[in-house]
């Protein structure tokens, strides 16, 4: 693919621009620990040093900083201090609690970085209670980047080159190959061998092939054992650890009593959308944009609840019958909104009307990549622009 439109002094500019959490991160600094979690390269980093002039960095993979991760020999100087891959740390979570109850956060404001998950709530425990906030970072996705360059420009680099800013701004196929291939071996070899012995790495590369070509689809354990050699317990095992490494997330199906029997397996969708592959161009798309939607809606949901504490979650309905619908939107346990994805087919779609007919109270939205007219069914189906929906996307 050629760059299109692309700006080299445009990209460079982009490459500095206040990320979307910025404003909720400067609100809370002053009291809290700020944690920032999110994929390798995603430019937590970059945001982190942009909350403040006078900064100390520390990162716990820098040989050269490994005395202020065992003596607590830091610049206590600065205004703020950011401490990056903590999480690797032994006991991170109760060092840093010891320094936040005996500095504070007012002198010296704290942020920790980090690639893998640390799902706070469940994982960090009752020895920082009280004491953090914590932030999901996502790639750059259309509404991020409105305003930046036209719509399309932006549609045709998210999919090719994935919305991770160093890529993106790039603008380069063989940028993107090398930036790929090089950000896979700093998860692979780097981060999931801190967490787990894994030796077998040629095969959750080819775990992760897999599940690029199947992204939209219902995965199968079994299928993926039998296709890898593996039991279908070592499977599960390796899709949390790239769960956790921010290489894929699982959306669950629905549960309802609508119908009996919905089927169980779940569906991962990636976080470099230009990673995910079909058998032809078309097919590729498809599934690109279908992973589009997918990140667009989830890092939305996650924003809402990291910055507004409200609670919405991400899932797919699909029956034995194998009606299905993309994606559905759920708040209080309720569908508030049901979403369908096509690149270029405007015709209502059977399986949203016929499922939403459980729904009354939910929205229902047909997504399409290439529509020539907006419309809706008397039955309130909205058939819309799908790159206009995203750049506006609210919940």
């Amino acid at each position: 693919m050629t760059n299109p439109e692309y700006d080299p002094i445009l990209s460079l500019s982009m490459m500095n621009v206040a990320r979307y959490l910025r404003p909720s991160l400067t609100e809370y600094i002053h009291r809290k620990i700020i944690l920032i979690m999110g994929p390798r390269q995603v430019g937590k980093t970059t945001l982190a040093k942009g909350l403040a002039k006078s900064l100390a960095y520390y990162n716990y993979d820098n040989k050269e900083d490994l005395r202020v991760f065992t003596h607590q020999e830091w610049d206590r100087g600065r205004s703020l201090v950011v401490f990056d891959e903590l999480h690797k740390k032994k006991n991170w979570k109760l060092w840093l609690k010891g320094i936040f109850d005996s500095v504070g956060v007012e002198r010296q404001n704290i942020v920790v970085t980090g690639s893998a998950r640390l799902d706070v709530a469940k994982k960090v425990g009752d020895s920082l209670a009280g004491r953090f906030f914590s932030y999901r970072l996502h790639p750059f996705d259309l509404k991020e980047l409105k305003g930046t360059q036209s719509l399309e420009t932006n549609y045709q680099k998210l999919i090719h080159f994935s919305g991770f800013p160093e890529p993106l701004f790039e603008g380069n196929e063989k940028f993107y190959g090398l930036w790929k291939k090089t950000h896979s071996d700093l998860i692979l070899r780097q981060d999931l061998l801190s967490l787990e012995v894994i030796r077998d790495l040629d095969s959750l590369e080819l775990l992760i092939e897999l599940l690029s070509m199947q992204v939209g689809s219902t995965v199968s354990y079994k299928s993926l054992a039998e296709d890898l050699q593996k039991d279908e317990k070592t499977i599960k095992v390796w899709l949390r650890h790239l769960e956790n490494l921010y290489v894929v997330f699982r959306i669950e199906p629905f549960a309802t009593n609508v119908s009996r029997g919905i089927k169980k397996a779940g569906k991962y969708y990636f976080y470099d959308v230009a990673r995910v592959r079909g058998k032809t161009s078309e097919q590729t798309e498809a599934a690109r944009l279908e992973n589009l939607v997918a990140l667009s809606l989830k890092k939305e949901i996650d924003f809402q609840s990291d910055t507004e504490g409200r609670s919405f979650a991400l899932h797919f309905i699909k029956l034995r019958d194998q009606r299905e619908v993309d994606f559905a939107i759920v708040k209080d346990k309720k569908v508030i909104r049901l979403i369908e994805v096509k690149l270029g087919d405007s015709s209502p779609s059977a399986s949203l009307k016929v499922i939403g007919r459980n729904f009354e109270q939910a929205e229902q939205i047909q997504l399409v990549r290439k529509l020539t007219r907006e419309f809706s069914t008397p039955e309130g189906l909205r058939v819309t622009r799908a790159l206009d929906y995203l750049a506006e996307l609210k919940l």
